[in-house]
């Protein structure tokens, strides 16, 4: 039987329901505006879109979206299509041509969601996926339990190598499991990504040979294929155990050939993931985008966090997160990493396990660390006891009464 892609959506039109599905089954596969006599049967029957299940949710009065046909009535549904693996083979970027081109363009679609995806086996056989995901980062930081207790750089720009290195020494010093640039340091002549890579290894191997505790340190080496190939074999080159790649700007294909290339674990930072998702009428849930950058390769994806400083919900959050923890397909479990961030403190740690379940996870917190009124030591140790007292299903303010850190940290958390 032939291997078919399964896409869902959530659906509003204009037109009805069943003619605009066909529309979309045919712009997404072997039809156009117009008859052609080359588009027979057997082709379509061969190389056509399905429409395997539509179903009414309701009606609205005006579109969600502009530019549309006009109508009285505007029509809500959830839509099922399906491919055959002929139409592209198992290839990423033509699937995301396909289940996300040209369909969210249509005068019969006011609104267009992609929900879920289901891939055939093949995909699983073309992509590797993550080389590292949970186990190798936990592997890498030596955190055998818990949470990878991060932050970020901060300010996020501004800072020269050197004034870098001077905040990695004083968090690595504090206890600190992991590290990262942020998405908007790269390589500029202020702060070039070589001379911040080696200023910063020179202080994570010094506190290493010092303590035998290595921490990771995500280096954002987005750029063009090149750049990426070789500021990756520079931070493997210092002893460093962690790239981060801005998975929107680098693409599939810039993922998947860094993927290719590494032997370090992939930080995959969403950075733009707002313009795909924040309304609720148009572009795609976490679930199905989350599944093709673990494919190309992403060891750990960013979640955003609860109670963050963004317009997301909690719910929403936790639902990423547990897409990221979740098998991508049957075929191929390839576990990644989910890495909650965005206005983080301890306060987050007992409603996100009990949300979750587990703590395989990297909990970052920025402000939540360096604002600790005992310094940023003081933060790192705040931080991994209000996850000890979540873990352990302790009461926070019981906990603190035992952790003098954890204590002083409370009042400024709040």
């Amino acid at each position: 039987m032939t291997e078919r892609i399964h896409a869902s959506y959530w659906l509003e039109t204009g037109a009805d329901p069943r003619v605009a599905a066909d529309v979309i089954a045919g712009e997404q596969s072997s039809g156009t505006f117009v008859a052609l006599p080359n588009e027979t049967p057997e082709l379509k029957e061969s190389s056509g879109a399905r429409v395997e299940r539509l179903r009414i949710l309701g009606e609205v009065d005006g579109p969600s979206l502009p530019g549309g046909m006009r109508s009285n009535r505007y029509t809500q549904c959830e839509l099922e299509l399906s491919w055959p693996i002929e139409n592209m083979g198992p290839s990423l970027p033509n699937l995301v041509s396909t289940i996300a081109g040209n369909l969210y363009e249509l005068r019969q679609v006011s609104g267009l969601r992609l929900t879920g995806l289901r891939l055939p086996p093949s995909f699983a056989a073309a992509y590797p996926g993550p080389a590292f995901g949970i186990e190798g980062t936990r592997r890498l930081t030596g955190v055998s339990h818990g949470p990878v207790i991060g932050t970020i750089i901060k300010p996020s720009v501004g800072l020269s190598p050197e004034e870098t290195a001077r905040q990695v020494r004083e968090l690595v010093m504090g206890g600190i499991d992991f590290i990262k640039d942020d998405e908007l340091q790269a390589d500029g002549p202020h702060c070039p990504f070589d001379e911040r890579v080696r200023a910063v290894m020179r202080v994570v191997n010094e506190q290493a040979d010092r303590t035998g505790k290595k921490a990771m340190v995500a280096f954002n080496l987005t750029g063009d294929l090149d750049q990426m190939r070789r500021r990756h074999d520079l931070v493997l080159a210092e002893g460093g155990t962690c790239v981060m790649a801005v998975l929107n700007s680098v693409g599939i294909v810039g993922l998947h050939e860094l993927r290719r290339h590494s032997q370090l674990p992939i930080h995959g930072h969403r950075a733009g993931w707002g313009y795909l998702s924040r309304s609720p009428q148009l572009g795609w849930d976490y679930a199905p985008w989350q599944q093709i950058w673990r494919l190309a390769g992403a060891d750990h994806l960013h979640v955003n966090g609860l109670a963050n400083k963004f317009s997301e919900s909690d719910e929403s959050v936790i639902a990423a997160a547990r897409a990221v923890l979740s098998p991508v397909m049957p075929e191929a479990p390839m576990p990644a990493m989910p890495v909650f961030s965005s206005g983080q403190t301890g306060l987050q740690a007992a409603p996100t396990y009990a949300a979750l379940g587990c703590a395989d996870l990297i909990h970052a917190a920025g402000g939540g660390i360096f604002g600790h009124p005992g310094g940023v030591a003081a933060g790192v140790d705040a931080l991994r006891e209000a996850w000890v007292a979540a873990i352990e299903g302790v009461p926070l303010e019981q906990h603190a009464m035992r952790h003098p850190a954890l204590q002083a940290a409370l009042g400024f958390w709040k």
